[in-house]
Parts: structure tokens; sequence; C-alpha cells
């Protein structure tokens, strides 16, 4: 388990991958050719993100991820 939210979840690998590259100011489209999949992939694994972090914006996502020592 990487990272527990407050319903037992967790964050995986490629989510947790997808908020470094968020972090280093990564757009949907770059990181989607970075990890070869789709843009609608990425935005998936965002709205996943912010689902278990309880954040609503890219920004909000990357500080929670910062203040727990994710990434």
């Amino acid at each position: 388990m990487l990272a527990n939210d407050k319903n037992g979840g967790a964050l995986t690998a490629r989510e947790l991958e997808v908020l470094r590259l968020i972090a280093a100011e990564k757009a949907d489209k770059e990181i989607a050719s970075q990890l070869q999949v789709s843009e609608r992939t990425v935005r998936y694994y965002l709205e996943s993100i912010h689902e278990k972090l309880g954040t609503m914006t890219r920004v909000g996502a990357v500080a929670k991820a910062i203040r727990l020592n994710l990434i």
C-alpha cells in the first residue's frame, strides 16, 4: 500500500508516477506520451488521485502528495 486515503484505498504506483509528472509541470498530452497511454487514461488516473487524496485540483493533489511525502 503506497498511500492510504480516508476510505482505505491506496495510490497505485502508476498514480504516483502521474503525480510526479504533474509536479514536473507536464501536460496531460506529455504524460500520456511518456507513459504510452491515452490522454483519457491520464485524466482517469487524475480523477482517482483526487478521490483518494480528497483534492480537487492538480496543484492541490501535488501539494498534498508532498505533505504526505509521497513525491
